[in-house]
């Protein structure tokens, strides 16, 4: 794969603040797909982008844990079923030896059981592959950007599963959970229908940094790693109701 020579483009206002995280200039991405043409079309459609290198691939989960540790991505394409070793299986194992890589599951699969699993093992999306691909660049940026990213057909699937996930808990002896403002409670309950920030400020007429600072503090609160665990430990301690 040829390395790409063009400056990185504008991304709105996440010049600086690219800086400041320590984002490299161009994201590192590794591909994880058991099929081959799918893979060639990934490559095609990245290798147009001024600030994503593709520096591997992978075609099963046991070499997708080998090659992510050899080729150290900044982002991983994620299938989820794969031979030898479930994406799902592939993505836990690469959070527990790389826990700054972000993991974008990318499938056919539009199971609840696979999408709640995903976010067990870590990933930070779960894109089915009907997205448009021209899409997939977005995702990725959004993903180390640290948002969240989920097919709006998978979003209420996700609220459905931790709905029946809060009823089978049931009553239980509850430890005081950390208050959240009732600002953060409609970040927090746009952000469980799928919203990315972008939509979110829209949704609330304020900023998108001011939505990202509320998800910050969110986070901190809750002592969690992501929006998608915030979401679930917010249903868990019924913190949000589901209708």
């Amino acid at each position: 794969m040829t390395p790409k020579r063009t400056e990185q483009g504008d991304e709105s206002d996440q010049g600086e603040e690219a800086t400041q995280t320590g984002r490299p200039e161009r994201l590192r991405v590794m591909v994880a797909d058991d099929h081959a043409l799918f893979r060639r079309g990934l490559q095609m459609v990245l290798e147009a982008e001024p600030d994503i290198d593709l520096v591997g691939e992978a075609s099963d989960g046991v070499e997708a844990v080998e090659k992510s540790q050899e080729l150290m991505p900044d982002v991983i394409l994620m299938d989820v079923r794969m031979p030898k070793r479930s994406g799902i299986e592939a993505a836990s194992q690469i959070k527990d030896l790389l826990p700054h890589v972000k993991i974008l599951m990318l499938t056919i699969s539009d199971e609840e059981a696979d999408l709640y699993d995903a976010i067990k093992a870590g990933a930070s999306g779960y894109l089915l592959k009907e997205i448009p691909i021209e899409e997939v660049a977005d995702a990725i940026r959004s993903v180390w950007a640290g948002q969240s990213r989920i097919s709006p057909s998978m979003a209420s699937k996700l609220l459905n599963e931790f709905a029946a996930m809060s009823k089978a808990t049931g009553d239980r002896s509850q430890i005081p959970a950390p208050r959240l403002t009732d600002r953060e409670m409609e970040v927090l309950r746009l952000v469980a229908k799928g919203m990315n920030n972008r939509d979110i400020a829209k949704d609330l007429y304020i900023s998108e940094n001011t939505v990202k600072n509320h998800i910050r503090n969110i986070l901190e609160k809750l002592h969690l790693h992501s929006r998608m665990e915030a979401v679930v430990y917010a249903v868990r301690e019924k913190l949000l109701e589901i209708t």
